[in-house]
């Protein structure tokens, strides 16, 4: 039987705690990625999420397909963007079978969600067209702010999930060696990879920095040559 995943869409409204965070990098990672191909005729989306994405990969293809499970988000995000052209298909992302393949895929922080995530990346490999691409964003449990917690004894695993991850409905932290091995089980090859949010501290520090804004924009620049390190982990990948 599948979970409800509506029980999770309270953290996907607007000013849940994790809000300023989630601003950040899901403002950020699509940008990354549309640089990568420029424009594409077709760009198949999973998850909704906070719907920060979706209307920024929605001006880079022709056509945009997005596909999530949970009705509260879906009707969340057409009531918040009336103007939004793409396809919306409410299904879970295990029962979603499209009619034709799509030039990119973009499986966006959802990896960590889903109950089989070896099952997700096989059933759409047949949906990515010959030269395609899919971009996979995951949580990085290695990261430098998770290694602190960890040798401050805020955490007792690497792995741990926090109350964060719980509220947001993670079932699973993910590092590069894990997600490369994930990628790879599943038939792809990594084309590129980067860092998502290179974090030294936590969020609540800094607050308190001058220009925090700014200090925020340079964590995200930086973290792009250290993927190892960042809050989050991008791989583009392509079937081998």
């Amino acid at each position: 039987m599948k979970k409800d995943l509506n029980l999770v869409s309270s953290e996907y409204r607007p000013n849940a705690a994790t809000e300023i965070e989630n601003n950040l990098i899901l403002n950020w990672y699509p940008h990354r990625i549309i640089a990568r191909f420029k424009h594409t005729p077709s760009l198949l989306e999973l998850g909704l999420g906070h719907g920060y994405t979706a209307k920024i990969f929605t001006k880079a293809c022709d056509n945009h397909v997005v596909v999530d499970g949970s009705s509260v988000v879906i009707d969340q995000f057409r009531q918040s963007t009336p103007d939004f052209h793409g396809e919306i298909v409410e299904a879970y992302f295990e029962d979603y079978n499209p009619e034709e393949a799509f030039d990119i895929i973009v499986m966006g922080f959802i990896l960590e969600h889903v109950d089989d995530p070896d099952l997700i990346l096989e059933h759409y490999r047949p949906f990515l067209k010959p030269d395609g691409k899919l971009y996979v964003a995951v949580p990085n449990a290695k990261s430098m702010n998770r290694r602190l917690g960890l040798e401050m004894g805020l955490i007792d695993d690497i792995y741990s999930l926090n109350s964060n991850d719980i509220a947001l409905g993670h079932q699973r932290q993910y590092c590069r060696d894990t997600l490369t091995a994930a990628v790879e089980r599943a038939g792809y090859r990594i084309t590129h990879e980067e860092g998502i949010y290179l974090k030294p501290l936590p969020l609540g520090v800094l607050k308190t920095l001058d220009d925090m804004d700014a200090n925020l924009q340079a964590m995200l620049k930086v973290g792009v040559d250290f993927p190892d390190l960042c809050v989050g982990l991008m791989m583009e990948l392509e079937v081998r």
